[in-house]
């Protein structure tokens, strides 16, 4: 009890925090239907806002504040059904199939993306479509996710009894669980009454939001009760800045036949004569010794050192006599952010990328990570 009431002060507190922000930068007092709005000086393009604009934004902000109220009232609702949703959900050893009709059909399809993206396999299935021959699609081992804020929604209602008679579970997101669809669940999760933010009071708008977060909340919980990585997230995120960030260093590296390597034996003259490679080379050699496990490198940097020396009879010598020891490496199957966390800190342009052994597979070459990572990058944890 002592947690339902701190979470109650918790929301009403957000709820007031959000309001107050509100009417502190509109200007308006706290009742705006009885005061006028106090007009901001300027707008965005710097020219004064008319009284037209500024009803606009008025009721697009109390649109917002309606829909951010819808939210934060499923807090409380959250109960020992929505467990029991999770654990069916994360039990699920087929697929959850989602399916909705209109408005809720759309949000049904972003919360399908949602488990699937997050170790839940799902699809979205239309109501109309799976009554005139889709059920097939869902298997003995699925559940299905059914929305609909009224619970009444006809398309929706006719695929019940059908379901019911495979012994498929279903788990709704309604307004209320005496609704016919609330009744046919084997878990509801109800968001209660919402007064839409359209001026009509009709448009699905607060109880869509609601029902979105309730989905995500859902889908997140299941991902979480998984024990989803970033690893795991990597494999269905490949493209695009996040899936190239939880890549594997494997990926990206330049291969081993693309770069020089040789023994740490051989003088640098002849290292330079007989290590050419086509296309644009690698500015660090991978040198190893006998067993082929790396012992160093050398760089452009260490060669321009040569060349201050004047010393021409350096470079008969064993490169080992002036190659870099040590150097910074990783792993590989490390992820992409830790060979760039270590490439920045470190202020270096090439990474070897080695085997448990310490024998080199390939070369993480800076140049070649530019286009991959244009934005600033942050180590995941």
């Amino acid at each position: 009890m002592a947690t339902s009431q701190a979470t109650r002060k918790q929301a009403e507190q957000t709820v007031s925090d959000v309001r107050r922000e509100r009417f502190r930068v509109v200007g308006a007092p706290e009742t705006p239907s009885t005061a006028p709005a106090l007009q901001p000086s300027i707008s965005v393009d710097d020219a004064p806002l008319s009284a037209a604009e500024l009803e606009t934004l008025d009721f697009a902000r109390d649109a917002l504040l309606s829909e951010s109220r819808a939210i934060l009232s499923q807090i409380e609702r959250l109960d020992r059904r929505f467990c029991d949703a999770v654990a069916l959900l994360t039990a699920c050893s087929g697929s959850v199939v989602v399916t909705g009709m209109g408005k809720a059909g759309l949000i049904g399809r972003k919360i399908s993306a949602t488990l699937s993206s997050t170790g839940t396999p799902s699809h979205f299935l239309h109501p109309a479509e799976a009554f005139h021959g889709d059920l097939g699609t869902i298997r003995p081992d699925d559940v299905v996710l059914a929305l609909s804020y009224s619970g009444e929604t006809e398309e929706l209602s006719r695929i019940l009894a059908p379901l019911r008679s495979r012994s498929i579970p279903i788990v709704s997101i309604v307004s209320s669980a005496a609704s016919t669809l609330g009744r046919a669940s084997t878990f509801v999760l109800e968001i209660g009454s919402i007064e839409e933010a359209d001026a009509l009071r009709l448009a699905p708008s607060s109880s869509a939001a609601a029902m979105l977060a309730v989905g995500d909340a859902l889908a997140l919980a299941a991902s979480r009760s998984r024990k989803f990585r970033a690893e795991d997230f990597a494999k269905f995120h490949p493209g695009g800045s996040l899936g190239r960030r939880l890549s594997r260093v494997d990926d990206l590296m330049r291969p081993l036949s693309q770069c020089r390597v040789a023994s740490d034996a051989l003088s640098i003259r002849e290292i330079f004569v007989s290590c050419r490679k086509p296309g644009r080379r690698v500015g660090a050699i991978l040198l190893t010794d006998d067993e082929g496990r790396l012992t160093g490198v050398f760089t452009d940097a260490d060669l321009a050192k040569l060349f201050e020396t004047r010393d021409a009879d350096f470079f008969d010598r064993p490169i080992r006599e002036a190659m870099t020891r040590f150097p910074s490496v990783v792993r590989s199957g490390a992820l992409m952010s830790e060979a760039l966390a270590t490439l920045s800190s470190r202020k270096i342009s090439e990474l070897p990328v080695l085997d448990e052994r310490g024998v080199p597979l390939g070369v993480l070459d800076v140049t070649d990570l530019v286009d991959f990572f244009p934005t600033p990058f942050e180590p995941a944890n």
